[in-house]
C-alpha cells in the first residue's frame, strides 16, 4: 500500500516539474494598454462641419459697413473654393429692424453674384429676432473640416509610479496631440488627408527648352539676375 502511494506521489511531482518547465517556456504577450504610435491615439478626422458668418443689422441702417462688405467678399470666395453645399441665408422678420434687413440682404445678394455664386445655390430662411439680442444676417454652408484631439488629457501620471506604463518607458497619452491638432487646423484641403490629388502634367514649352539645351551640350539652369556665383576675395 505504501509503495502504490509511493508511486502516485512521484508521478505528481514529475506532472508537477513538467507544468513548472513548460510554463516556464511560454511568455504571455504584453498588451499595451494604449497605442504607442500618437497617430493611433490621437487621429486627425475628417469630417463635414460649418462655416457660417454673421451680419448684424442695424435698426436705423440699410446697407452693409465696409468691414461687412469684406467679409462678404471673403465668404464668397471661400464658399467657391471648399463648400460642400449651397449657401443657407437666415433673415429676420417681424420685428423693428426689417427695413433695414431688407437693404443689407440686397447688397449681400450683389456682392455673392459679383463674387460668382449663383442664385440657385442660396437658400434664404426667416426667423423671428428676440427681443432683447441684436438682430443679424447669418449666412452658412457645408464643408469638411479636419479634427483632432481633444488635448490636455492625462489618464496616467508621468511621474515614478509603479505602474507598466512607466516601467515599460511608454510615451504618455498626450505626447503628439498638439502637433495633431496643428496639422489639421493648417491643411489647406482636408481632403488631402484622406487620398492625394492628381497630378498636373508638365509644362511642355519649358521643358521643349530643357531638353533643346541639353541635345546641345548647354547649361540647362536658368539665369538668374544679381547673381554672382564668383569664388569670394576674403583673404587676398
Amino acid at each position: 500500500m505504501k509503495a502504490i502511494q509511493s508511486r502516485s506521489a512521484l508521478r505528481l511531482l514529475i506532472a508537477g516539474g513538467l507544468a513548472v518547465t513548460l510554463a516556464g517556456c511560454y511568455q504571455t504577450p504584453v498588451t499595451a494598454e494604449y497605442p504607442v504610435d500618437y497617430r493611433q491615439r490621437h487621429p486627425i478626422v475628417v469630417r463635414e462641419g460649418v462655416q457660417n458668418v454673421e451680419v448684424i443689422v442695424g435698426r436705423n441702417r440699410g446697407g452693409l459697413t465696409p468691414s461687412q462688405r469684406a467679409d462678404m467678399v471673403s465668404f464668397a470666395q471661400a464658399w467657391r473654393r471648399e463648400s460642400g453645399s449651397g449657401i443657407v441665408i437666415h433673415v429676420p422678420r417681424g420685428g423693428r429692424t426689417d427695413r433695414a434687413a431688407a437693404g443689407a440682404m440686397s447688397e449681400i445678394r450683389s456682392i455673392l453674384a459679383a463674387v460668382g455664386v449663383p442664385s440657385n445655390a442660396i437658400y434664404v430662411r426667416h426667423y423671428s429676432p428676440s427681443q432683447t439680442s441684436l438682430a443679424s444676417i447669418k449666412l452658412n454652408y457645408s464643408r469638411l473640416v479636419a479634427e483632432a484631439g481633444p488635448c490636455g488629457q492625462w489618464p496616467a501620471d508621468v511621474g515614478p509610479v509603479l505602474n507598466s506604463g512607466y516601467i515599460e518607458n511608454r510615451p504618455f497619452w498626450n505626447l503628439g496631440c498638439a502637433s495633431q491638432r496643428n496639422l489639421a487646423s493648417m491643411v489647406d484641403n482636408p481632403a488631402d488627408l484622406v487620398q492625394p490629388r492628381g497630378e498636373t502634367p508638365p509644362y511642355a514649352p519649358r521643358r521643349s527648352v530643357v531638353l533643346e539645351r541639353y541635345r546641345r551640350g548647354e547649361n540647362t539652369s536658368g539665369a538668374y539676375a544679381g547673381y554672382d556665383s564668383k569664388i569670394s576675395d576674403v583673404g587676398k
